[in-house]
């Protein structure tokens, strides 16, 4: 899901359990090529985590807000609260590890 604004990725918080915010830039080839690896393991592994994606350079305002200064940096929300915050170096090992417990604890998956 691509945003487009603050008071969309707020709705979303605030009505789903689990999110991951996924801010990027096209120009980040690191983030380039974890996305789809991220994209399927949600899909494999946390199929009720929903996935927003921001690219931050065309939403700098979105990106300031949440404090984000590197790509890729990935926020990990869990009942509208940020869990865990993942940058730069994400491997996918790490943020399985990071979404499994809370994960379980909250959806009984």
């Amino acid at each position: 899901m691509n945003t487009i604004n603050l008071a969309e990725i707020q709705a979303v918080l605030a009505s789903q359990p689990a999110v991951l915010l996924y801010f990027y830039s096209d120009n980040c080839a690191p983030c380039i090529s974890l996305r789809p690896k991220v994209e399927e393991l949600l899909k494999a592994e946390f199929p009720e985590m929903k996935l927003l994606l921001v690219n931050s350079e065309k939403h700098p305002d979105i990106t300031a807000q949440y404090g984000v200064f590197a790509n890729p940096t990935l926020l990990l929300y869990f009942d509208g609260h940020e869990h865990q915050r993942l940058s730069k170096y994400v491997g996918i090992a790490q943020l399985r590890e990071a979404i499994a417990r809370p994960y379980s604890l909250l959806l009984g998956a």
